[in-house]
């Protein structure tokens, strides 16, 4: 892993995923978890304060960046929950079949090189009645600003870890096992809307 990998770049996402459009679509989706709750691309921690102590009694957060993990700092300490953290990628979920109540993921699903195989591993390990919540950004439905995606992805994704701007989300929850039960659309206010066409909702095991 190059210097820029491991020191800037979990920096500079921490930056770009704590903006104030970014963390309001937080602070709608991540109140919904209960229980024992997975959440896949934990980074830095943008989530935790937004969790419900009074519906979560544990946090299993995956990611494969330890260091962004440890600019969590006192944003983990600070929960009334268990937190353990896993340092793997999203496509490899040490959990057993059916031992989660919740999986949270935002923001993720871009980055994540084999998206639809680490979906199938979020359907595995949730429990009969369990849910997917979802906050992502993804391809635009206006084909003007697809194009500009298709243009800009090829720098964005080499500078940003991998991230894509034109991933069409809800085929990757289809491909990946899951069925749509509640969805929302938008493009982030006072954000470039090549970025902002953000998608968040629930979803079961197909």
């Amino acid at each position: 892993m190059s210097f820029y990998e491991q020191r800037i770049l979990p920096r500079l996402i921490n930056c770009a995923c704590g903006t104030a459009p970014i963390m309001k679509q937080r602070e709608k989706v991540v109140p919904q978890a209960r229980g024992t709750v997975l959440e896949i691309g934990i980074g830095t921690g943008h989530n935790l304060p937004f969790y419900d102590p009074t519906r979560v009694t544990r946090l299993i957060g995956l990611d494969p960046s330890g260091t962004s993990w440890k600019l969590a700092g006192g944003r983990a300490a600070q929960l009334a929950f268990d937190v353990e953290f896993i340092g793997l990628p999203s496509e490899r979920i040490p959990l057993d079949d059916a031992s989660v109540d919740t999986v949270l993921v935002t923001y993720s699903l871009c980055t994540i090189p084999d998206a639809v195989a680490a979906l199938r591993g979020m359907s595995r390990v949730l429990r009969p009645g369990g849910k997917l919540i979802f906050c992502e950004h993804g391809k635009a439905p206006d084909t003007d600003v697809c194009k500009w995606q298709d243009r800009i992805n090829p720098l964005w994704s080499k500078l940003l870890g991998g991230c894509n701007l034109n991933r069409d989300i809800q085929g990757l929850l289809a491909a990946g096992g899951f069925h749509i039960e509640q969805m929302d659309t938008m493009y982030l206010p006072g954000t470039p809307r090549f970025t902002g066409y953000n998608v968040w909702g629930s979803a079961v095991p197909a």
